[in-house]
């Protein structure tokens, strides 16, 4: 009797196969490019009018041209120009799938920089924002100007006051009569000659 066949566990890499077809390996990027230009001139005008020239010179030359010169003839419906067409239609839809695919990877890196940019200026905005509110904390404990003028001027009013009590009680006295008198009008001496000096007028 046969003894079962023992079939290779998971961890066991499988034996490489000899392959008929060699195995095709472009540069990914150096055809990306490629698949992009082409992809990119057929959406330009140009594209379209050189296009469009094409077949009308085709068209015209396989159509009035002698029968024994064209060489796609109208009377099997122009079959190579077809043929030419869906060759081209079908090796560029891939090629433009491919460039739309390249583009989608690019705009998911830029999408994936963006989000990392905007958490990175939510972050600092939010440090700066903590910043602010911890220096107007702090400014509130800090002395203004109208603040510092106002003790100096309570300052100034406390010396000024204490100026005034440390001087003596009868200089302060002195002064209050001073302002409080009347002003009275000076009396000239009146000298002996000038007394006598209206008598002698009286007796003449």
């Amino acid at each position: 009797m046969a003894e079962p066949r023992k079939l290779p566990g998971l961890d066991t890499p499988l034996e490489q196969r000899g392959r008929l077809i060699p195995r095709f390996n472009p540069d990914p990027d150096a055809f990306g490019r490629f698949a992009e230009r082409f992809a990119r001139y057929m959406g330009t005008p140009q594209f379209l009018f050189y296009m469009t020239l094409f077949c009308i010179v085709w068209l015209s030359w396989n159509t009035l041209a002698p029968e024994h010169l064209q060489f796609d003839p109208k009377a099997l419906n122009y079959t190579l120009l077809t043929l030419l067409l869906s060759l081209q239609a079908s090796y560029a839809a891939p090629l433009i799938l491919l460039a739309q695919n390249r583009q989608d990877d690019r705009d998911r890196v830029q999408i994936e920089q963006d989000r990392t940019r905007n958490e990175r200026s939510l972050a600092d905005t939010e440090y700066l924002t903590r910043e602010l509110a911890s220096l107007r904390l702090s400014l509130r404990e800090v002395a203004t100007r109208d603040f510092v003028r106002a003790e100096l001027r309570s300052i100034l009013e406390e010396l000024s006051e204490s100026e005034d009590s440390a001087e003596p009680a009868h200089a302060k006295r002195r002064k209050d009569k001073k302002a409080r008198a009347p002003r009275t009008q000076q009396i000239p001496r009146v000298t002996p000659a000038a007394a006598e000096r209206p008598l002698e007028d009286g007796r003449a």
